[in-house]
């Protein structure tokens, strides 16, 4: 499935192994997602789960099992969680749950998290807790 943004460009590509969409309640469910954030000029974030649900047009997606972010041409930084929910419509993505993230310099966790895809901003809700080896100075 791909997204276009106003423009007519894709901003969102999303695969998976197997697909089911039930019309009772207009709910699709996602079996092994891998989704794309595409955006002009920018680095693509790759977000991948072993279950993704949403309902309706698919403003709201909830990934679950094995939650992992990361940049598709850079793999030195990366998210893992086990629930993930996207507001697609405000770019957010939150979770209550443990959140663990690895950059090239240190590794953060803490339990719960609010992202801004818009304002590039990430917030840690509590227990919060993390190492960083600075990079040498030359």
């Amino acid at each position: 499935m791909t997204v276009m943004d106003k423009q007519g460009k894709p901003s969102r590509i999303v695969t998976g192994e197997t697909m089911a969409h039930y019309p009772e309640n207009d709910s699709t469910e996602i079996i092994a997602p891998i989704a794309q954030i595409l955006e002009q000029g920018k680095s693509t974030w790759v977000l991948s789960a072993n279950k993704a649900y949403t309902e309706g047009k698919g403003e709201d997606i909830l990934l679950t099992g094995n939650v992992i972010i990361t940049q598709k041409d850079n793999n030195d930084i990366e998210l893992r969680t086990e629930k993930l929910n996207l507001d697609t419509l405000r770019d957010n993505a939150y979770t209550d749950l443990a959140v663990s993230m690895k950059s090239p310099h240190g590794t953060t966790n803490s339990v719960g998290l609010h992202a801004s895809l818009q304002e590039k901003t990430i917030n840690l809700h509590s227990r919060v807790r993390g190492h960083y080896d600075a990079p040498p100075t030359n």
